[in-house]
């Protein structure tokens, strides 16, 4: 077996055991350099294609919270690139043996320096903000590390083995105060809240399962921490029958829904 044929399947392994893993750089950096200042053309209002992306953070907030804006790929060409790249569906693919990857929702992530706990992502299970998929959809998350994420920038943790503890409904990604969150999070018996953080490469990507435990802490480094969270699906996912949330009433427009691999 060649080295990276061993590290594909170590991932996989990881990612059935702990319900998260991380790969190696998979967004090459030429591409990285020209999604920053495209990137921060989107946070201060600037459409290339002239569509409009689904914006919760917008110029005038405040500075010191994550600005988390969606649909950012429908608003600029090289976020585009970077949201379907192929090496991200073939990895994906790879971790979840699926035949079909398509992303169904895309969030760009900017965390500003100062160590501002505002800055905080709550701990959460994705599941919980997921209901309009039915129950056992292979719904995941790929987040895309843009810049260095160091221990000291609010790297994202996970708790590894909670995805098998199944759907909690507790916690908030909103959240800031870690601490109180945790207290009301009830672990199995038998189990163990363990927070290992990812601590990642430019253009490295990890995954976690929609019912994985995680969240971040702020970001103490010099630098904003540039990420992008792509939310996929398998072939073997299904909405709910009826449902009319945005997310999954989009699906068969490939422009804002685009396959990735195939």
């Amino acid at each position: 077996m060649s080295t990276s044929q061993e590290i594909m399947q170590a991932a996989r392994t990881q990612f059935q055991r702990d319900g998260y893993c991380v790969a190696p750089p998979l967004i090459e950096p030429e591409l990285l350099a020209r999604v920053i200042p495209r990137m921060d053309a989107v946070m201060q209002g600037e459409y290339e294609t002239g569509a409009t992306p689904l914006a919760h953070w917008k110029p005038g907030d405040s500075p010191t919270k994550i600005r988390k804006i969606d649909q950012p790929h429908l608003s600029d060409r090289t976020i585009r690139q970077l949201v379907t790249h192929p090496e991200v569906g073939r990895w994906a693919a790879m971790i979840t043996a699926a035949r079909r990857i398509q992303v169904w929702a895309v969030q760009m992530l900017y965390k500003p320096p100062g160590g501002d706990e505002a800055g905080n992502i709550g701990w959460h299970q994705d599941r919980q903000y997921w209901s309009y998929w039915q129950e056992g959809s292979e719904v995941f998350t790929a987040w895309v590390a843009v810049s260095e994420v160091g221990a000291d920038s609010g790297p994202m943790c996970f708790v590894p083995g909670s995805h098998h503890w199944g759907f909690l409904g507790r916690g908030d990604f909103f959240g800031t105060d870690h601490d109180a969150q945790r207290s009301g999070i009830p672990v199995p018996a038998g189990q163990t809240w363990r927070e290992v953080p990812a601590l990642m490469a430019p253009g490295a990507v990890s995954c976690h399962h929609a019912l994985t435990y995680h969240g971040s802490g702020p970001n103490g480094s010099a630098q904003p921490r540039r990420s992008f969270a792509l939310h996929m699906r398998t072939e073997n996912a299904r909405p709910v029958p009826g449902a009319t949330d945005y997310y999954v009433s989009h699906l068969n427009d490939l422009n804002m829904c685009p396959v990735i691999y195939e």
